[in-house]
């Protein structure tokens, strides 16, 4: 492993990106403590503290903590991401995205130039929700977040926050084209990873003074590792339906005849039913927070505590279910199979044309099950530890998917420059590959 990781600084191209990617993240994590003009920040720590597992802490988590801190990087990449999801889905209903997603290229470039068009607008938008917001907040009798609010403030701020998202939007594209891996991706996998350092030191410092077990201390860092290698396993995992594909004589030229495979995987939707899923639960507490004195709004966000039995139990069945749904959005079984008949695919025992659209959707109707009962598992983990084996830190959920995911992306970008220059992988197939 360790020849591995020296064979990667020996290929200078691929130094140079490893470098180039390292050099960006160093710029996101500085501009994540540089603090917006006219808040006072231990007014909004203190806010913070009380709305602990609200959904502006699952929207702190993305951002690193800097919505917490209310620095220029306040909304992090998140209306990017939502920019994202809303053109996914404008493809899936509008007949002229639609169009644009089969264009290639060309099509590709126009979707994303309306993706970056849709990040300023909501950016915009939440920015100026965002410094009303913080103009309203009052921790403490007498003591506001915001000591000078006006038109002057919310302004500054919605220009402030807007900028700080274009940036950190231009560096994950930067980070794509120039750099390893996913560069949106890696941004908000950083920031989740800025957060783990704390809660660590809490665990140590907490078994040296006699607080926790030394057991328990081993027995959760097994757990955690059983966790995150099922995660590995179970994002990995796929279902390969063979495809035979007709031989067709074009000219003097005989084409096709040859066998393969279409990797369906266990989990199409990846971590957007999660989100979904997250932002319906937290949405309830959310709400109470802006009513204090009515009583029925207080009473009914009881039901919604992160923990609660009746919390878990939605949460997971809404993660079931937005699991189904997008991978409906995402993967549309009638076209695969309509590509396939164009160019004398067929499955094995299957009629091409429909029988196929209804073999594959049934496969994939199966799969999705297993595959969305584990990640709600993994979602409501982290509640069950901090209650159950009080652990300081959150562990498991949409964080530690996104990690594990864009880890193992990453990685295998790096292994595939290693082996397309033949030297050996992290992989185990991987290096089996680069032999034959």
């Amino acid at each position: 492993m360790l020849e591995t990781f020296g064979n990667v600084f020996k290929i200078p191209e691929l130094r140079k990106r490893i470098l180039f990617t390292l050099a960006i993240l160093v710029v996101y994590r500085v501009g994540g403590h540089v603090p917006t003009p006219g808040i006072d920040p231990q007014a909004l720590g203190e806010f913070f503290r009380q709305m602990r597992g609200s959904l502006f802490g699952l929207y702190d988590m993305f951002v690193g903590g800097a919505f917490q801190k209310a620095t220029i990087f306040s909304l992090g990449i998140m209306p990017y991401i939502s920019a994202s999801i809303i053109m996914q889905l404008l493809g899936a209903v509008i007949p002229y995205f639609q169009k644009l997603q089969k264009e290639g290229e060309e099509g590709r470039r126009k979707i994303t130039q309306y993706t970056r068009y849709g990040t300023v607008l909501i950016a915009a938008m939440q920015a100026l929700g965002t410094s009303v917001f913080l103009e309203s907040l009052q921790p403490s009798p007498g003591r506001y977040v915001v000591p000078n609010p006006g038109i002057s403030f919310k302004l500054l701020t919605m220009i402030t926050f807007t900028c700080g998202t274009i940036f950190i939007m231009w560096l994950g594209e930067q980070i794509t084209e120039r750099g390893i891996g996913n560069g949106i991706s890696l941004i908000i996998m950083i920031g989740i990873i800025a957060r783990f350092p704390s809660g660590v030191v809490d665990e140590v410092r907490m078994l040296f003074l006699g607080q926790r077990n030394f057991f328990a201390e081993v027995f959760l860092i097994a757990l955690m590792v059983a966790v995150i290698a099922s995660i590995v396993l179970v994002t990995r995992a796929q279902r390969k339906i063979p495809v035979q594909y007709a031989k067709r004589v074009i000219g003097r030229k005989m084409y096709g005849g040859q066998s393969t495979h279409i990797p369906l995987s266990v989990n199409t939707a990846g971590i957007i039913p999660i989100i979904f899923a997250q932002s319906i639960m937290f949405a309830p507490s959310t709400l109470a927070s802006f009513f204090p004195n009515n009583e029925f709004m207080q009473n009914f966000s009881l039901w919604f505590q992160p923990g609660s039995v009746l919390y878990s139990l939605i949460y997971a069945l809404l993660i079931i279910f937005f699991a189904y749904f997008y991978t409906a959005i995402v993967f549309n079984p009638v076209d695969l199979a309509d590509n396939m008949r164009k160019y004398g695919g067929f499955i094995p025992g299957i009629r091409p044309g429909k029988r196929t659209s209804e073999y594959i959707d049934r496969v994939l109707t199966r799969i999705t099950l297993p595959g969305a009962i584990f990640f709600a598992m993994i979602a409501v983990l982290p509640y069950f530890m901090m209650k159950g084996m009080n652990v300081q830190f959150y562990f498991g959920g949409t964080g530690l998917l996104i990690v594990v995911g864009v880890a193992l992306d990453t990685l295998q970008q790096i292994e595939s420059h290693l082996l397309m220059r033949h030297y050996d992988g992290f992989m185990k197939k991987g290096k089996i590959r680069g032999r034959m």
